[in-house]
């Protein structure tokens, strides 16, 4: 969703992040490490972003050290997002993030958008949301993307994936600038569609649990995409296959590609149209039956 309400530059950045013209996304973070120690093996992580800057990935995100240990070829079709947040699965409360970088920097290395992890009703949330609000400024004076990774997380939460705690999350970034967010899957398709058609910019939804299975993970991404989500920025469930590239081409082509639909007979007075998508079969996903299991 680009608004006309942003800087000539701005837009030119998110239109080079939305550069397939379908306002459909799929990112797929690599800064796990900082919080859960190395992801790849040595030297792996460059040939890891060729693999899926080859097939169909929109962006990646990246902490700023990861950067001296990639090849910038990579980018010339991949959009580099720099996150500047971090903690540790080791800290005494890994939900307390804090900011590692910032947008300054990520400017100087290239990034095409930044993005800042806030959990919403943490013990750290006021520090997060002011963290938040302060790097929204700083992108509002470079003209830089932002997208606002906000997860309903912390001790008085009992359900992350309820609904209105979801609808807040999102709500919460839209409010202080974020110009995307991401965040869980509310669980249904209906209670998505809600949250996607009220919140005013576009919302990416986290990859979930590890799913095995091909077919699994294809449906998974069907069913957020109906719901009206712009895509998914999805990290464990792609690079932690057999094959990474080969799983975000299938992802991708599922994201960008041609959808069956049955149009309702009132799809065309206002119904809402990622509600009538007929849903994806076990056999219309590009998988063979050995890789549904």
């Amino acid at each position: 969703m680009l608004t006309i309400n942003r800087s000539f530059a701005r837009q030119v950045r998110l239109r080079r992040l939305f550069r397939h013209g379908d306002e459909r996304l799929l990112v797929v973070p690599l800064d796990h490490a900082v919080t859960d120690g190395p992801i790849t093996g040595t030297g792996r992580l460059d040939s890891l972003v060729g693999h899926l800057a080859e097939n169909g990935v929109d962006a990646v995100v990246l902490h700023k050290g990861s950067l001296r240990y990639v090849d910038p070829r990579w980018f010339a079709g991949t959009s580099l997002l720099v996150h500047l947040s971090a903690s540790t699965a080791h800290a005494p409360d890994p939900n307390a993030k804090y900011l590692v970088a910032s947008v300054e920097e990520a400017l100087r290395m290239g990034a095409d958008a930044v993005s800042v992890h806030v959990n919403l009703g943490s013990q750290g949330e006021m520090r997060q949301i002011g963290d938040l609000a302060t790097v929204a400024d700083a992108c509002d004076r470079w003209n830089v993307p932002l997208l606002a990774m906000v997860y309903p997380r912390g001790p008085k939460i009992d359900n992350p994936r309820d609904p209105e705690l979801v609808a807040h999350a999102v709500t919460l970034a839209a409010e202080l600038g974020a110009d995307l967010v991401k965040t869980v899957y509310p669980g249904s398709v209906s209670a998505m569609s809600d949250i996607a058609r009220g919140c005013p910019i576009p919302v990416l939804v986290a990859g979930g649990l590890r799913l095995s299975a091909t077919g699994d993970l294809l449906s998974y991404v069907d069913d957020v995409l109906r719901g009206g989500a712009a895509g998914v920025a999805m990290g464990r469930n792609i690079f932690e296959a057999s094959d990474p590239g080969a799983i975000a081409r299938k992802i991708s082509d599922l994201i960008h590609g041609t959808f069956e639909t049955v149009v309702a007979p009132t799809a065309r007075s206002g119904a809402d149209p990622g509600l009538d998508r007929a849903p994806l079969g076990p056999f219309t996903a590009t998988v063979t039956q050995g890789e549904l299991g």
